[in-house]
């Protein structure tokens, strides 16, 4: 009696057993290779919700570029983007006029010296423009640099852009031949280019990283020619 319950109860166990393998592998059974039509199917349900998000994200801009402008509400598609271009044109035409003539400084560590033309027979101007990281001790080197030449300030302007600069400065000279005032804009660089030296070789210039990834470049231009020093640095 005891062994017929001890085999029913093998028995059980083994169908247990035998359950329990078809459901380990009905889960690592291999998925269903796709052929042919299948496939197609798939990638076409692909390419429509892909399609499907593009429109949407298209829209999206769409109704965000109608936000901006008004009364555009009802304009198709192609009518909203050509008032968009025509606006875009309108803004850079207003900023290009506003700001004619005004300094603004650039990433670029510049010193550009030119002679503009003389005044009468026995004057002329230079037009000498210094770019570089702000430093309020450069403001007085470059009065130094400037006032210790045999030239006469006539205009001085300075702007600031966050950490940047730029100096314009005209300055006359008189009594001198072409090869007189050619010595005089010579002058006028090297002494600029001294006051940005001595910015670069200061200790507090010197710690900083982005030394190594800025270019320093100076310009020499005449009324007669015109000539590039490059990166003299």
């Amino acid at each position: 009696m005891d062994v017929c319950n001890n085999f029913d109860g093998f028995s059980d166990n083994c169908f247990g057993f035998q359950e329990f393998s078809k459901e380990v592998k009905a889960l690592v059974k291999p998925e269903r290779k796709l052929y042919g039509a299948e496939k197609a199917l798939l990638a076409l349900r692909n390419h429509s919700e892909a399609e499907r998000r593009r429109r949407e994200r298209i829209n999206g801009h769409l109704a965000t570029l109608r936000g901006l402008i008004p009364g555009t509400a009802k304009m198709d598609k192609a009518a909203l983007l050509a008032e968009v271009i025509n606006r875009v044109k309108e803004l850079r035409d207003r900023v290009t006029e506003v700001t004619r003539g005004t300094l603004v400084p650039t990433d670029i560590d510049e010193v550009k010296v030119e002679q503009e033309g003389k005044n009468d027979e026995n004057s002329f101007f230079i037009r000498a423009s210094l770019c570089c990281d702000f430093k309020t001790e450069l403001l007085s080197d470059i009065r130094e640099a400037i006032e210790a030449l045999p030239l006469k300030t006539v205009r001085a302007e300075i702007a600031t852009l966050g950490t940047r600069m730029v100096n314009v400065f005209v300055i006359a000279g008189c009594n001198a031949d072409e090869e007189g005032s050619q010595s005089l804009v010579d002058s006028v660089r090297k002494a600029l280019r001294s006051v940005l030296d001595k910015f670069y070789a200061s200790e507090e210039f010197s710690s900083r990283n982005t030394m190594s990834g800025k270019r320093r470049r100076v310009s020499l231009f005449s009324s007669s020619n015109s000539s590039s020093y490059g990166d003299l640095w």
